[in-house]
């Protein structure tokens, strides 16, 4: 069927006429890729209408159904499933189609299901099902565990995920493949002779594996499919914003606050500016020293990070819309596709420490087909300067990273198959062959799938004494959940990945501000004063699990640090930072970054060496704190604490010894209080590959990590209840809890699959363990060169000020490192 004669090409292509647009090419390739009945990946830039290739595809098709009646045809049931990993996208998203779907004079409605659609809305959309549905991951788990599912599914058409690389390589990437595979062969079995069976499409902005992303999205449905890459050049202009006088021994955190006044006139002169921070402690900081520098800002300057509370968030991007502010000061919460048309310019601070990620953010800017995307880039000290040079060239070389697929995570396979016990039961034969369909679960051995149903059948081998771990029991050959008070637990759970315990924040008076983490709080005493959505608080208590506090007028306050702020470098600008050193004295380094930073280098040269792509430095320098080793590898700082444990280790073999080690993105150090023996004679044998595996357990204390690890499998697997509404239990009691089925598994059960499963993310998320590996034989096949400064080096500088960190405060820190500088200057 050619597309272009049909009535919905027709229909679609005069409303896109008549608003002044021409489809791109890659839109109506994917529309004719979906009116023939395939399935597939949309791949391209951020700001082309990857949301319009597929949405407007599934519109085409029901106008080419029902060619005389289209505009008055209502209740249809659903017939697109959009599948978006943020609640932010969601309103968004929604509200685009809704327009489209008035302006054609369509009869469809679209409906939003996630965790902020209130009760009365789920009930509405039971009884009539939106044609359009816009739903995350968790509420999609919510929707499979209602009676009657296959019904709501019968009429379904196209789903479509969103934001693909996004989902990939997380557990709730797995989520979306489990649903996916069970929606797929529901539908199957429901098909009507003569109708179309359902349509798969994923929509992506750039990874590298992009093959493999097509691959584990389309695994359920056992065809290849095809890839739609959009053939767009997005033209991204980067400009540093460059220090005046560039700091010779540069320090993390300190150098970006110092350069705030900088990008005042840049926001002043921009409709609306993105300030996009890597931290929501940063955030709350830069909000504030903003309106402290820019008071004419006030009212036109906006917070946005995923602890501030919702009605907040939705006013923010409501008026982000309506071009009411000026400049938000934002984190990840919004790096996803939300069509903010007005946003002209975006300012990153710091290392976004990939390039996929910067690109996004990028591609937040000049969000139209044809316009360039403007992006600053604003060191937080010296030294990420050669990072902004790496980027560049990077996306020059159009390096990007991949997402690596999880594989056999057996605490979402134990969710989802309670969640499927829960309504209308499973056959375990059935079953098995839709999970062995998707790309995570494609290697499971049948003893395994064997070992997960008896973990909620009996409990497995170590729990069986235990009524409540025997959730699920077998009838007529059907496995359900018949117990009502396990039932209500387990939906309440649903979705649940596990991220760090989080406390709601109010004001004793009343009144919900936002949420914080409970490791932070926990350090807090009453009386402290803290930032939070750009208020400064009081704590008064913590009571359950609320936070009360009120406001105060301090002038200091300690800004919240949360767990998801330290990222690593990714591999590929790892990789790019080393190819920059390549020529940062040579007359080749034409970039204006590596001309600022001439006098680092040559001081870096003229104290001990500046490493080549082939070569690693290590550096040994006497203080008066004792002996150090910085080592610089750079390959992001969790590969770096691995490998800084790892040659503690194989170093106290060679000779009794005790270290402390510090890491960042570039290097690590160990620090003893007598020499440290590494010299040509052993640091070959030091950084081997060989035994890898072995020395890693040796090193770090493994079972620790697999403990915690296993805290978030045991949740997220439903071994541990998290509590009712309102009365969560504390992280520490969940984590007695798991500890204690972690010793109960250890000893009667040590084959455990759960276990196994702990013990293989420590390796492969805590510690890179591949990337390590690959670190270690590049380094074999490289040159290692050893150094003895006479005092510490520019780049061994923010390494020795992140160990002071950990035990001085803020003040006090920055007074010790104006006075190492200053030493170290003269």
């Amino acid at each position: 069927m050619k597309l272009q004669q049909t009535k919905g090409y027709q229909v679609i292509n005069d409303w896109l006429n008549a608003k002044g647009y021409r489809p791109f090419t890659f839109q109506e390739q994917t529309w004719q890729h979906i009116a023939n009945g395939e399935s597939g990946l949309v791949n391209a830039p951020t700001g082309f209408g990857k949301t319009f290739s597929v949405f407007l595809g599934a519109l085409i098709q029901f106008i080419n159904e029902h060619p005389g009646n289209y505009t008055t045809k209502g209740k249809n049931g659903m017939q697109l499933l959009w599948i978006s990993p943020l609640r932010a996208l969601a309103k968004d998203i929604g509200r685009a189609m809704q327009e489209v779907i008035a302006e054609l004079g369509m009869s469809w409605q679209v409906g939003i299901r996630n965790g902020d659609t209130d009760m009365a809305e789920r009930q509405r959309q039971k009884r009539n099902m939106p044609e359009v549905l816009i739903i995350t991951p968790e509420s999609l788990h919510l929707l499979l565990a209602q009676k009657g599912y296959p019904e709501v599914l019968e009429k379904l058409r196209i789903i479509a995920v969103d934001e693909w690389h996004e989902l990939l390589g997380s557990k709730r990437g797995v989520q979306v493949e489990l649903a996916l595979t069970r929606i797929i062969h529901v539908q199957r079995r429901m098909l009507q002779p003569g109708q179309q069976p359902l349509r798969l499409w994923g929509i992506s902005a750039t990874i590298g594996n992009l093959d493999q992303a097509r691959e584990v999205l389309l695994a359920p449905m056992q065809q290849k499919g095809i890839i739609v890459k959009a053939d767009l050049d997005k033209k991204i202009h980067i400009e540093s914003v460059l220090p005046d006088e560039i700091e010779k021994y540069p320090w993390a955190g300190h150098l970006g606050i110092k350069l705030a006044h900088k990008i005042v006139p840049i926001i002043e002169q921009s409709n609306t500016t993105l300030i996009f921070i890597n931290t929501r402690g940063m955030s709350e900081m830069w909000y504030q020293t903003l309106l402290n520098i820019a008071p004419q800002l006030a009212g036109a300057i906006a917070l946005h990070h995923g602890s501030i509370e919702q009605e907040l968030r939705i006013w923010v991007e409501e008026a982000l819309h309506t071009q009411k502010l000026k400049a938000v000061v934002c984190t990840a919460s919004l790096d996803l596709g939300v069509d903010f048309r007005p946003v002209d310019t975006v300012i990153q601070v710091g290392s976004p420490k990939g390039v996929a990620r910067f690109l996004q953010r990028a591609g937040r800017s000049g969000h139209q087909p044809g316009e360039i995307s403007t992006i600053y880039f604003l060191p937080t000290h010296s030294l990420e300067l050669v990072e902004a040079a790496a980027l560049k060239q990077a996306i020059k070389e159009k390096l990007i990273e991949s997402r690596d697929p999880m594989l056999l995570c057996f605490d979402v396979l134990t969710q989802f198959l309670c969640t499927l016990a829960v309504s209308e039961g499973f056959s375990p034969d059935e079953v098995y062959k839709e999970v062995k369909a998707t790309y995570c679960f494609a290697d499971m051995q049948e003893e395994e799938w064997r070992e997960v149903l008896q973990h909620i059948t009996t409990g497995g081998t170590a729990l069986q004494q235990y009524d409540e771990y025997r959730k699920v029991e077998a009838y007529d050959g059907r496995y359900y959940i018949r117990n009502r008070r396990i039932a209500m637990r387990h939906r309440m759970h649903i979705g649940t990945i596990v991220s760090d315990a989080m406390l709601k924040v109010k004001f004793a008076s009343g009144g919900f501000i936002g949420v914080i983490e409970e490791y932070f709080i926990s350090r807090l005493s009453p009386g402290d004063t803290f930032t939070l959505a750009g208020r400064n608080l009081e704590l008064i208590a913590i009571k359950d699990m609320t936070v009360l506090v009120k406001k105060s007028n301090a002038t200091k306050s300690i800004v919240p640090s949360w767990n998801g702020g330290r990222m690593p470098l990714s591999a590929n600008l790892g990789l790019m930072l080393r190819q920059t050193f390549n020529h940062a004295l040579t007359k080749k380094a034409k970039e204006p970054e590596l001309a600022a930073l001439k006098p680092l280098f040559e001081l870096q040269e003229q104290l001990s060496h500046i490493p080549k792509s082939n070569e690693l430095l290590v550096e040994h320098i006497e203080t008066k704190d004792g002996y150090h080793l910085f080592v610089y590898p750079f390959e992001g700082r969790l590969v770096h604490e691995a490998m800084g444990t790892l040659l503690a280790y194989r170093i106290s073999r060679l000779t009794p010894i005790t270290f402390s080690i510090a890491m960042n993105d570039y290097g690590f150090e160990l620090l003893s209080d007598q020499p440290i023996p590494v010299d040509d004679t052993n640091v070959y044998e030091i950084f081997t590959p060989d035994n890898l595996l072995n020395d890693i357990h040796k090193s770090v204390n493994a079972v620790e990590m697999a403990k915690r690890k296993f805290r978030d499998i045991s949740v997220i697997a439903g071994l541990v209840f998290q509590g009712y509404p309102g009365e969560h239990k504390k992280a520490r009691h969940l984590q007695s809890s798991a500890s204690l089925l972690f010793k109960v598994f250890a000893e009667y059960d040590p084959k455990n699959i759960l276990i196994r499963q702990a013990f293989q993310e420590v390796l492969d998320q805590q510690m890179e363990e591949v990337r390590l590996r690959n670190a270690l034989q590049r380094i074999q096949e490289g040159k290692i060169v050893i150094t003895v400064p006479e005092r510490l080096t520019p780049f061994c500088f923010p390494i020795k000020v992140d160990s002071l960190r950990e035990n001085l405060s803020s003040e006090k820190l920055e007074d010790r490192v104006r006075r190492m500088q200053q030493q170290l200057e003269k």
